[in-house]
């Protein structure tokens, strides 16, 4: 089998990136280990920023995510028994987010490459990269029984952190950044009515909470817990309770609970991986950088690096101009790096670290005491949030 570009990985950026060369005339094959149902199984995050919205727009999937998605202009941050509103829209002179979830963007981007006729191999076993440095890359699997290969210009590794993209590249090659830090996020889905209309994030001696959206019916709550804890440790009711307390009184008391249709631990990491590019190898997505979810990033930063990477590919073939594939792990890993920033500040701003003194305690308090006291402060928070552009 031969293709232009050959895609690891039938997530939302590999699917997305496969859509976009389609329509620009760029075959493309992805592989995916897991089945389709497998893939639109698994529960992830959904705020979109401006920028994502309008790349989904151009890959003409964008039409169920502007009937559907929910258009929000601020956000909260609880604190000492209040709620104080960040202004969106009015901070950043006219933008706003997009709450959608990645599961249906996901569905959508399905949809699409059905649509188009788009080749996505599910149940793909032992895929692996092959001759990356050389001029001839391809890529083999085994399926349905038989080894297939596929003949590639290019070979495109969206599979994720435990992907095999990155370990096919030489460790002496690449520099890993990462920390780690002492928690997770135990999330909860319910068929509840949301608490409110935008997202709440919390801070409280007890540890940080979110009270999150997919839908105007569907509901999804985060508390911060020790990284030994386990799904088992807590039933939906403790769950709830221990949110409650963690929100201001107001916030609690409208609280509308319900059985939990989904229950998972996500621990918190930073991890970079430099470069994002070995010979016709390229990174996107998670399989070269994993972020905090406390700023929602992650989703968004795979978006950028999709949209440098389309575009580079697009004038090589359109143009013979190499200087996009030349220069995408430079350009990607500047904006990978700003939302590491700003994930990591507002990780460090809203949870309680176990070993943090007295004198970190206070730093806090300032640092939210003095987001609330300045203008400059706030436009920094809301022009993060809602996404730098491409």
């Amino acid at each position: 089998m031969r293709t232009q570009v050959g895609i690891i990985g039938a997530g939302p950026s590999g699917l997305l990136l496969s859509q976009l060369l389609h329509l620009r005339g760029i075959e493309t094959v992805v592989l995916e280990k897991h089945s389709r149902e497998y893939v639109l199984g698994r529960i992830r995050a959904g705020v979109l920023e401006h920028s994502f919205a309008a790349l989904m727009r151009e890959a003409q999937v964008g039409e169920r995510l502007d009937r559907e998605g929910q258009i929000h202009e601020g956000f909260f941050i609880a604190h000492d028994g209040i709620k104080e509103r960040i202004d969106l829209r009015g901070l950043t002179g006219g933008k706003s987010v997009i709450v959608y979830g990645q599961t249906e963007l996901t569905r959508d981007l399905y949809e699409a490459r059905d649509r188009f006729g788009g080749v996505v191999m599910h149940n793909a076993e032992d895929v692996r990269p092959h001759d990356v440095e050389g001029p001839q890359p391809y890529l083999t699997c085994r399926a349905g029984g038989e080894v297939v290969r596929i003949d590639c210009d290019y070979i495109v590794g969206c599979d994720g952190f435990h992907g095999v993209s990155r370990e096919s590249i030489p460790k002496d090659k690449i520099r890993v950044f990462e920390r780690g830090y002492p928690f997770g996020w135990l999330g909860v889905l319910s068929r509840t009515k949301p608490v409110s209309p935008e997202l709440i994030y919390a801070t409280h001696e007890r540890g940080f909470a979110l009270c999150s959206l997919r839908s105007e019916a569907l509901s999804r709550y985060y508390i911060q817990v020790p990284l030994t804890d386990s799904v088992d440790d807590w039933s939906d009711e403790g769950f709830f309770e221990e949110l409650r307390r963690r929100l201001p009184g107001d916030v609690s008391a409208a609280l509308i609970t319900g059985p939990s249709i989904e229950k998972s631990i996500a621990p918190l990491r930073s991890f970079v991986l430099e470069p994002m590019r070995f010979g016709n190898l390229f990174l996107a997505g998670d399989a070269a950088h994993i972020l905090p979810p406390t700023g929602a990033r992650g989703l968004n930063t795979a978006a950028s690096d999709i949209y440098y990477l389309y575009n580079a590919l697009v004038d090589h073939y359109s143009k013979r101009d190499n200087r996009g594939l030349e220069t995408y792990s430079q350009r990607a890993l500047a904006r990978v790096w700003k939302g590491q920033r700003f994930s990591w500040w507002m990780t460090m701003l809203l949870h309680r670290f176990p070993d943090s003194s007295p004198f970190d305690r206070r730093l806090q308090e300032t640092e939210l005491a003095y987001l609330f006291s300045s203008a400059e402060a706030l436009a920094s928070l809301a022009e993060n949030y809602v996404g730098q552009p491409f």
